[in-house]
């Protein structure tokens, strides 16, 4: 296993469905992709580019974003969202994220933003939370 280091990155590719808009998901009343959405997508892109890197019982959680959605997407709609470990402060993963919309040579910029997750051992932060309860 490599270690955790700045340059890590993950690109996940997704196509627009009924599921995905901002009317479906309660964040807007059009049927277009959903801000929500794309935020899950950035994650998931996030979560990529280290998962192969992370000891076993170690996991990130999100503890920030930054999101900023430029351009509506229909569904139907294929777009791919590529994130990179930008930064390293003790636990703490920062990374920038960038969503492209993909077809008909169409590869404008959907989103772009930051993300930053916190490198935590499962099952601790699992049962603080319980004790918290």
């Amino acid at each position: 296993m490599s270690p955790i280091e700045t340059g890590l990155r993950a690109s996940i590719t997704a196509e627009v469905t009924e599921a995905d808009t901002a009317e479906a998901l309660g964040s807007g009343e059009v049927p277009v992709l959903g801000t929500p959405r794309l935020l899950a997508l950035a994650e998931a892109a996030c979560v990529a580019a280290i998962a192969p890197h992370l000891e076993e019982g170690k996991t990130t959680v999100g503890i920030a974003v930054s999101l900023e959605h430029k351009r509506a997407s229909l569904v139907g709609d294929s777009l791919e969202v590529e994130a990179e470990l930008t930064e390293i402060d003790g636990r703490k993963l920062s990374f920038n994220f960038i969503a492209y919309g993909l077809g008909a040579g169409d590869e404008a910029v959907i989103g772009a933003g930051t993300v930053e997750r916190m490198l935590v051992d499962t099952d601790r932060f699992l049962a603080r939370l319980r004790g918290a309860s």
